[in-house]
């Protein structure tokens, strides 16, 4: 069963580790020791715990988010804009995620984005690769 520093769960859930700290201490994530009496979190735990942050806060979009089939929703902030004559291609920071997205000039200019600009790129492809970084734990 994999294991996560505070560091580690930290980057992973795109919050600070003094933020990781003051949820396990107030009893929402838990956490143990490890063999070197280090804090550490459960990797179950803290998919679950992943889980039901995103169904209840999506980064700041309200729960009455309109309807989608969509499932990987990435809230974050534009941080460059390119846009020529006809496509403008769009970067945003979501946590610890880039976004880029490719998307026509007229839909930057009716959507109103600019750096700066609090957006959420929602993500629905046919083919998504799946790798593992690091090694197992």
């Amino acid at each position: 069963m994999p294991t996560y520093s505070i560091g580690q769960a930290a980057r992973l859930l795109g919050v600070s580790p003094e933020t990781v700290r003051r949820w396990a201490d107030g009893g929402r994530l838990p956490m143990g020791r490890g063999s070197s009496e280090n804090r550490v979190i459960d990797g179950a735990g803290l998919a679950r715990f992943a889980k039901e942050r995103a169904a209840g806060d999506v980064r700041g979009v309200p729960d009455e988010a309109p309807p989608t089939s969509v499932r990987n929703a990435f809230t974050g902030i534009v941080t460059a804009l390119d846009a020529d004559d006809v496509v403008a291609r769009v970067e945003i920071q979501s946590g610890p995620h880039r976004v880029e997205s490719l998307v026509t000039r007229e839909a930057v200019e009716d959507l109103g984005l600019a750096v700066g600009v609090t957006v959420t790129a929602r993500v629905k492809s046919t083919s998504v690769h799946v790798d593992r970084s690091g090694g197992r734990s």
